[in-house]
């Protein structure tokens, strides 16, 4: 197993402070995601169920998948009337043609993309959906600039390059910017559940909460404060999947 792999899986060891610490997605960049008439979506990575919960609160079918049974544990205990099965991206434990929309929240880039395509296009029905999402902390505030200047940085472009394969068509992307306000615990549980820190061994682990608890006692902008503001860039990717594809799976099966 590669380094990468490895810590693709390590998230079940932090799972409650995943649940805890990640934020969700705003309404809009899930508009974007879904095709008009979806009705049957899965939710691939779907760690604890962050996207899960915005996906049903909408009505619609959804099937979690994640191979990390911690997370899916919690994922059930608050969605209990959502299927939620162990599985990869690249081993999707559903039938050909059986659901209109693929959604890839903050996961696609643990999977093996060549593997990952084949079984996406294979479950999905001819013309469905790829939506791939990712959140990014928006560091050009001061306080959030000094977080990643402690647990690194994301840039948010980086996932805006996104590009896919020629069996999906009419790729186009779409940023949200918004505003995620959280408590001093939340950011330790968001600091905590990232994969780098997990697996970090523990003297590096600790050092790097003990820096961040003392960045939110300190900073001017902190300082005494229960309510943080943390603004997030909010990256998205959709893709229709090829109708020519779709004919030729058929003339396979």
């Amino acid at each position: 197993m590669t380094s990468s792999q490895q810590r693709s899986l390590s998230f079940g060891a932090e799972a409650a402070a995943y649940e805890r610490g990640r934020p969700s997605y705003p309404p809009e960049s899930i508009d974007w995601l879904l095709p008009e008439r979806a009705r049957d979506v899965l939710d691939l990575g779907a760690g604890t169920g962050k996207l899960t919960t915005r996906l049903v609160e909408r009505g619609l079918d959804v099937i979690a998948v994640d191979p990390i049974p911690e997370m899916l544990e919690l994922l059930s205990n608050s969605l209990p009337d959502t299927p939620a099965l162990l599985g990869t991206a690249e081993e999707i434990p559903l039938p050909d043609d059986s659901v209109d929309a693929v959604l890839v929240a903050q996961a696609w880039h643990w999977f093996d993309t060549e593997r990952a395509v084949k079984e996406v296009a294979r479950v999905l029905r001819p013309g469905g959906r790829l939506g791939l999402v990712w959140n990014a902390r928006d560091e050009r505030l001061g306080w959030v600039k000094d977080l990643g200047a402690i647990i690194g940085h994301e840039d948010a472009h980086f996932n805006e390059k996104t590009t896919l394969p020629e069996v999906f068509t009419d790729v186009e992307h779409h940023r949200v910017d918004w505003t995620n306000y959280v408590t001093p615990q939340a950011v330790i549980d968001l600091v905590a559940s990232r994969s780098y820190c997990i697996t970090s061994p523990e003297k590096v682990r600790t050092t790097t909460l003990d820096r961040v608890r003392e960045l939110l006692a300190t900073h001017p902008a902190l300082a005494n404060s229960n309510g943080l503001p943390l603004p997030y860039v909010t990256v998205c990717t959709r893709a229709a999947l090829s109708r020519e594809h779709g004919s030729a799976q058929r003339r396979r099966s």
